[in-house]
């Protein structure tokens, strides 16, 4: 089981509306991330209650084996509703809550743009909450803390990524962590429909990753999005050959 929050700190925090969002934007990442020994963590704002597919019980029971699959050290959902996330100082004081105990250098959101309200909410909502949580007399009852970097998992948005991840060594892992969540994926009558069937989804998760690992001259990669400007010490050391 993840650690409690009051006794894990994290070097990155996802935080997405669903169970299963993290696993299809930034679970490479995530991987990468803790393969290299820094502390990853992540947080759910809803319990999945309104899907299609599944209950919110199944979807927790799954996100754990996600989160354990990924190398997560902390995964929590709060219980925004599904379907119905608003950005309210109620719901900020949530997050805030989460990032003063976790303490997070770097923090990823969803982009801001998204077909489904409850993504794009997340974005606005999680960029006003680590501006919140740096504010000294906003007070919660914990010490301040501000993420020094925000940065926005695009896969799913129209929009030239400011970098890639690498995650092909991972690429295996991330699908796995993905399919924990049986509910959602695995072949079945309810939402037949709406839901891709379950022996396309390797194929066009993997066709993603494969058309953002071209970008960036590697196999397999995630694409992320920055609002500040990038910053170079070495020209000789800047990846992507350009020709």
């Amino acid at each position: 089981m993840p650690a409690p929050a009051a006794d894990f700190q994290a070097d990155v925090l996802a935080i997405a509306a669903h169970r299963d969002d993290v696993e299809q934007t930034c679970g490479g990442t995530l991987l990468r991330m803790a393969a290299r020994g820094l502390r990853t963590t992540i947080l759910d704002l809803t319990q999945g209650e309104a899907g299609t597919r599944g209950t919110a019980a199944e979807r927790a029971r799954e996100a754990d084996e996600a989160a354990r699959i990924l190398g997560a050290g902390w995964r929590q959902a709060l219980t925004l509703p599904d379907g119905s996330v608003e950005n309210t100082l109620e719901n900020s004081v949530a997050i805030v809550r989460i990032l003063r105990l976790l303490r997070p250098r770097v923090v990823i959101l969803p982009y801001w743009q998204a077909r489904h309200p409850d993504h794009a909410m997340t974005a606005a909502l999680g960029y006003e909450a680590c501006f919140l949580s740096g504010l000294k007399k906003f007070d919660t009852g914990t010490e301040p803390h501000r993420p020094f970097k925000i940065v926005y998992a695009s896969l799913y948005a129209d929009v030239r990524p400011s970098f890639i991840v690498d995650i092909t060594p991972f690429i295996e892992q991330r699908h796995l962590a993905l399919m924990a969540y049986r509910s959602q994926y695995a072949d079945q009558s309810a939402g037949s429909g709406l839901f891709v069937p379950e022996e396309e989804i390797r194929e066009r998760t993997f066709a993603e990753a494969r058309h953002y690992g071209l970008l960036a001259g590697v196999r397999y990669g995630e694409p992320f999005v920055q609002k500040e400007a990038g910053l170079v010490d070495d020209l000789t050391l800047v990846p992507v050959q350009s020709l």
